[in-house]
């Protein structure tokens, strides 16, 4: 292994700050009048936030001085325990229900949500197996197939909480892993067109599902109901403009926007400081991704690498998702935009997950 540098990705650490820094002042801002309407107190959900955010910035810089290979040592530990949270979790009067899905460990309002750690676990092991040199990723059956199978186990779990937004980030980053490994194309283009059907069973199972679709497509068929949502998420861009109405002054989150704090706050930043605040955060989410390709292009080893791909791949997926879903592009999934909306279990996870990254930036060539 090549030798560490002395500093990690510096582009990185400005970038991941910013973007972290941007979501505390827009947690408060977006959650102020919930927090006082439920709890009493503006600050409640801040609070808490700036709690996960030290928190996560301390894993961050733990991670980020952790040699990376590590990792690569413990990756299949990792999986047996996140494969055994996954169904601890579905088990009744153990894992917690909230949002309608049973998704969460913990008591009273501080829980854990183990597809988050699963996300990450499922990164690092795909890694690791898939960069052993004796490895024939080219083979389907011998090659492809047992990822996928490993993966589809995992998906399956996540779906039966049910949780199809994680489930879906960790899908799509773990296959970008896949690609990167080497698999063909017209293997993976023979996968889409089965998973697409699967997908479509899974929609046309759930009434819910559907009814997400339906609604994305046209929201105003049902605007008190499914469309509700996507509807004043685009009551709330709309009036924003370029320069937006002034921090704090969103009419959205006036109990209009139900949780603007999580899953929508793209939304509520879009109101209150425009394109202009959008098109910034965009920007430092580019630069962020930017900088993680840039790192696995020229990390040291392949394990590194594909690791490097895998987490630039989970914020890539989420912020697309996420973003898709405020602007009305793409059907509701209740994905947290990285480092930005409020959660406890998605922004420690994530941090730590950067933290990684930056550390293999530091062995870059």
């Amino acid at each position: 292994m090549a030798k560490a540098r002395s500093a990690p990705d510096v582009w990185m650490i400005v970038s991941i700050l910013l973007i972290l820094s941007i979501g505390l002042v827009m947690v408060y801002s977006a959650s102020a009048v919930l927090s006082f309407n439920e709890h009493g107190d503006a600050f409640y959900y801040v609070k808490r936030q700036m709690l996960f955010a030290l928190l996560g910035i301390g894993a961050m810089v733990l991670t980020m001085n952790t040699d990376y290979q590590l990792w690569k040592k413990v990756s299949r530990i990792g999986l047996v325990v996140c494969f055994g949270l996954l169904i601890i979790v579905l088990i009744p009067g153990i894992g917690v229900v909230r949002g309608g899905a049973r998704s969460w460990l913990g008591i009273g309002s501080f829980g854990i949500q183990p597809s988050e750690f699963m996300k990450l676990a499922m990164i690092i092991f795909m890694a690791k197996m898939l960069s052993t040199s004796r490895y024939q990723i080219t083979a389907f059956t011998r090659g492809l197939l047992p990822p996928l199978a490993i993966l589809g186990a995992a998906f399956g779990m996540i779906m039966l909480q049910p949780d199809l937004g994680t489930g879906t980030v960790m899908m799509g980053a773990s296959l970008l892993v896949i690609y990167a490994a080497g698999a063909r194309l017209a293997h993976l283009g023979g996968l889409a067109l089965v998973g697409v059907a699967g997908l479509v069973g899974l929609i046309a199972a759930a009434p819910y599902r559907l009814q997400r679709i339906t609604s994305f497509l046209d929201p105003w068929q049902d605007p008190l109901g499914a469309g509700y949502q996507a509807i004043q998420s685009l009551y709330a861009i709309g009036p924003g403009g370029l320069i937006g109405l002034g921090l704090g002054m969103s009419r959205q989150k006036y109990s209009y926007l139900p949780e603007p704090q999580t899953d929508f706050i793209f939304a509520i930043i879009a109101e209150e400081l425009g394109f202009i605040g959008g098109t910034a955060i965009i920007l430092l989410f580019l630069i962020l991704v930017w900088r993680g390709m840039r790192t696995a292009i020229t990390a040291s080893d392949s394990f590194g690498s594909l690791l490097a791909v895998g987490i630039t791949g989970i914020v890539a997926v989420q912020v697309i998702i996420n973003i898709g879903v405020v602007i009305g592009m793409m059907p509701v999934t209740g994905i947290t935009l990285p480092l930005v909306s409020y959660g406890g279990s998605s922004l420690t996870l994530m941090l730590t997950a950067l933290g990684i990254l930056l550390n293999i930036s530091r062995y870059s060539r």
